[in-house]
């Protein structure tokens, strides 16, 4: 029999959403143009970074294995277990997605290196080229590649990776933002141009450059959260069905880091007490027992990736880890929540939260909406939303290893932006429209330079990107590793590339993506 929760007590509990306002194309028509304008804008700001989830992906991909030994040394999240060869110490589930786009473009792949690396030896180079980047490990990073012809190899499977995997997984946490904020606002034009502004106006452009599980994990656990919700009801599917996809989106949150287990969690909570409210005990049971059939699959891949890569299903890759800095505190660098972490964490100058999305301070404001009448979205659901967010502060607060972000920009607590920006997006609502139009434009321009200029290590943190791009023109990461490679892959880049030609090809794609002529006269709720 298929169970569901009582319609009248799922209003009571979930709130009441009226029908939202139609526009100029169906929400589907909608979905798929957001989805590919985000696609689209998202790929042409790739950037070259070969971070450790990439290694894994390559050996999937190439050998069907965990194994990373071809690549020792590369990464310094690299390293021998005796007897089973060379891995990463982080989970595995970003690197398996990403396998599968550069499994199929392995033809390609392979025949362009294979044919450079044999141009290369025709000619008789066997000193790498210069590579005129600021940071000596990045320098030594490409000599290294180079001398083993893995340059071009890295650099095709990077991009493969980000508009195939990375740039397609954050386009429909947009889509799903987007389906979420009609039924909170009644309106497809309003959650159109509030999706846009998640897309473009979060550091999730910023963190969709390359390969990130912190980001992916997220939009997973969102869609999740969504499904167990089911705002507007907008979902015809059973509660078993949406409470075990909840499951299954906690459980790969975990697959894809540790930092997963705080959502997993926090959604089981969400379900329990959403269905005890609705339902009652007999059911909150029922359906927590869905959830956690949904997990099983995740969870039991990720056992079966640490017995195979390690020997023990049970320990992280982490426990095997060499001793590096930091680990040496609490068990692997882990233990109790600290003040400094905890502040760095939101608002230092190069990778705090609220600094690198200052948009996102406003959902802190939401709780005093519910003073007001017409509140638009539910106690339960934004409770849920903050008490994660939280939760996820306290969990990373934690870790030593957040010191890192100073040159990464932020990282960790990236998997927060979509709980986060959705009270956010009800407080901006309420807002005079000037100050709405004056908070989208400086948060499109500070994400959009993140996005152009990424370094945040040296000088003014997350400043320096919007100074460098206000006072040296726009730009594009790839086009600047090019350009820094002295034009050994090509002789139009030794000079210098202009992003300004891309930028008018892909607005012109975007007129004809989101053109009536190719739309629905009218849309339909």
């Amino acid at each position: 029999m298929t169970s569901r929760i009582p319609v009248e007590a799922a209003a009571a509990v979930a709130g009441v959403f009226s029908p939202p306002t139609p526009w100029r194309f169906t929400p589907r028509e909608i979905a798929v143009r957001l989805f590919l304008t985000c696609w689209l804008v998202y790929v042409l700001h790739f950037a070259s970074n070969v971070v450790r989830e990439v290694y894994p992906a390559l050996a999937i991909g190439d050998h069907l294995s965990f194994r990373v030994d071809d690549y020792a040394h590369m990464h310094s999240d690299l390293f021998e277990t005796p007897g089973r060869g060379w891995h990463i110490g982080n989970n595995p589930g970003a690197s398996m997605l990403a396998a599968i786009p550069y499994a199929l473009s392995r033809p390609v792949i392979d025949r362009i290196v294979e044919r450079v690396n044999r141009q290369r030896q025709a000619e008789g180079l066997t000193a790498p080229p210069a590579y005129n980047s600021p940071w000596p490990m990045a320098r030594e990073f490409f000599r290294e590649a180079w001398r083993r012809g893995y340059d071009v190899k890295f650099g095709l499977a990077a991009f493969v990776m980000q508009s195939l995997c990375m740039a397609p997984s954050s386009a429909l946490g947009v889509v799903v933002m987007f389906y979420a904020l009609r039924h909170v606002f009644g309106s497809d034009r309003k959650a159109l141009w509030l999706a846009l502004l998640y897309a473009f106006g979060t550091p999730v452009f910023f963190r969709t450059g390359y390969l990130n599980q912190n980001l992916m994990l997220g939009h997973w656990a969102f869609l999740g959260f969504i499904a167990m919700w089911n705002p507007g009801d907008g979902l015809d599917w059973s509660a078993r069905k949406r409470y075990f996809l909840g499951g299954l989106a906690g459980g790969t949150a975990l697959l894809f880091d540790y930092s997963g287990a705080v959502l997993l969690l926090s959604l089981f909570c969400y379900g329990i007490v959403r269905s005890l409210r609705a339902a009652g005990l007999r059911e909150a049971m029922h359906h927590g027992g869905w959830y956690v059939l949904g997990t099983l699959g995740p969870v039991g891949l990720l056992w079966f990736y640490q017995w195979q890569s390690f020997g023990h299903p049970f320990y992280p890759g982490q426990h095997w880890m060499p001793p590096v800095e930091w680990s040496n505190l609490g068990y692997q660098g882990y233990g109790w929540p600290q003040l400094e972490l905890f502040l760095g964490l939101a608002f230092d100058y190069r990778f705090g939260f609220f600094v690198s999305s200052p948009l996102m301070l406003l959902a802190l404001l939401a709780p005093l909406l519910f003073r007001h009448a017409n509140r638009v979205l539910p106690r339960q659901e934004m409770w849920m939303m903050l008490a994660t967010f939280l939760a996820c502060w306290l969990f990373f607060s934690g870790s030593n290893y957040t010191r890192l972000q100073f040159n990464t920009g932020v990282r960790y607590m990236s998997a927060m932006f979509p709980f986060l920006f959705l009270p956010a997006a009800v407080v901006l609502e309420r807002l005079p429209r000037l100050a709405v139009y004056s908070v989208a434009v400086i948060s499109v321009a500070e994400s959009w330079c993140l996005a152009m200029y990424r370094d945040v290590e040296r000088g003014l943190g997350v400043l320096d990107p919007i100074l460098h791009v206000f006072s040296g023109g726009f730009q594009l990461p790839f086009l600047t590793v090019l350009y820094r490679t002295g034009g050994q892959y090509g002789e139009y880049f030794s000079g210098g590339v202009s992003p300004l030609p891309l930028f008018a090809l892909t607005a012109a794609i975007l007129y004809g993506i989101w053109s009536p002529r190719w739309g629905s006269a009218g849309g339909n709720p």
